[in-house]
């Protein structure tokens, strides 16, 4: 059925634990004619089966879709997502009355590895990690609409940044299913314009849901200051929280007008949000102590980790000028995003902040991803969003 790749002796421990990976140096040798994306067999060194799953050329030569012996077909994708669907309808996601943003599938945490879906109302965005994903991305799509049963029409795809560059795919985002020109969605009774054409990641940051809803509530009478603001979600629930000025920083002009277009969306004429295009470190060198709720909440400091040592010393600057402005009693809720950077990591560069600003710190909340972005126990990695509520005396 498929090409077979065999392990070198001793390192098929990792799969008989379930772990979705095989690193390329654990191969001892493939059948020919196996190329990028294609679906491999994987066998011990003495030809025992152990998974089947998509080849890439990489440090990651397997992502593991089945520890069974299967055909991956419609029916294989179908249950996938049936399996990603239910669960978000049993924690009350998918089909809510004051919602329709969520994600649907999460990678490696759906047992999908190289797979993102995120809905957005009627449409779903679909991104692939890996060439096998994208091989099959139409197989995928017609899973997708017969799984959702009319929940979505229209299927955009966005993997032109998240291929790799090498296998020289030529691939171009748009709509492999439908079409739709209302790019608005829905997310705890807010309204968010959505940016799939040209927007970060799937269009919107669906994995700080939670963490927005959870400002919502320290934001009344607050002077806040979203930073890294992107489509200004954070702001938004801010503004509904009841804050009395809500102020959006971005270096990037093309965020700062997604920002404005959301707060016009649900606060029309509203003057108490202003934004500013601007860098983090120059607005906040000029803030002074106007704000007594401040959310950083930056892009990946690090992607790899080679640059986690330069990611912590980021972290711990960018955190200890914003602990030097913020007001006596003021919150502050810090991110980071980056995969390689783990909680520990994350904490103590916090710590090294707080201790350089030499302002009394207190931890509120210890905060993470939402349950729509599941980690797979056998795949601790797919832990990557961490964050800290802080008071400041």
């Amino acid at each position: 059925m498929y090409r077979n790749i065999y392990l070198k002796k001793g390192k098929e421990e990792s799969l008989k634990r379930f772990h979705p990976w095989v690193f390329s140096g654990a191969v001892n040798h493939a059948d020919e004619g196996i190329e990028e994306g294609d679906t491999v067999r994987v066998l011990s060194h003495s030809g025992e089966f152990l998974a089947v799953g998509h080849f890439q050329i990489g440090s990651i030569a397997v992502r593991v879709l089945s520890f069974e012996d299967r055909p991956i077909d419609s029916s294989f994708w179908t249950a996938r997502l049936k399996s990603a669907l239910n669960m978000r309808q049993s924690i009350g996601l998918a089909d809510t009355p004051c919602g329709d943003t969520y994600r649907l599938v999460h990678g490696e945490g759906d047992n999908l590895p190289g797979l993102v879906i995120d809905c957005y109302g009627k449409t779903a965005v679909m991104q692939a990690h890996s060439v096998g994903m994208h091989v099959c991305r139409h197989d995928i799509a017609g899973s997708l609409i017969e799984t959702m049963g009319g929940r979505i029409e229209n299927v955009y795809y966005k993997s032109e940044t998240t291929l790799p560059f090498k296998a020289d795919l030529g691939q171009e985002n748009g709509f492999i299913v439908g079409g739709s020109h209302d790019d608005t969605a829905t997310e705890n009774g807010l309204k968010f314009h959505v940016d799939w054409l040209k927007g970060q990641k799937t269009g919107f940051f669906v994995d700080q849901r939670d963490n927005r809803a959870l400002l919502e509530r320290y934001a009344h009478g607050r002077n806040v200051l979203n930073m890294f603001c992107y489509t200004g979600g954070f702001s938004v629930y801010a503004m509904r929280g009841g804050a009395n000025i809500v102020h959006s920083v971005d270096s990037s002009a093309k965020a700062i007008t997604l920002t404005d277009a959301n707060v016009a969306l649900n606060f029309p004429s509203d003057n108490r949000h202003a934004s500013f295009c601007e860098d983090a470190f120059k607005y906040l060198d000029s803030a002074g102590d106007a704000y007594d709720l401040i959310i950083l909440d930056p892009p990946a400091f690090a992607k790899h980790r080679a640059a986690l040592h330069n990611a912590l010393k980021g972290y711990a600057r960018l955190n200890a000028k914003a602990l030097s402005r913020i007001k006596p009693g003021g919150i502050m809720f810090t991110f980071s995003c980056s995969q390689v950077v783990t909680k520990d990591n994350f904490r103590a560069a916090v710590f090294t902040a707080a201790a350089t600003a030499r302002r009394r710190v207190r931890i509120l909340h210890q905060l993470h991803q939402p349950a729509d972005h599941p980690i797979n126990i056998y795949h601790p990695e797919g832990e990557y969003l961490k964050g800290l509520v802080l008071y400041v005396e």
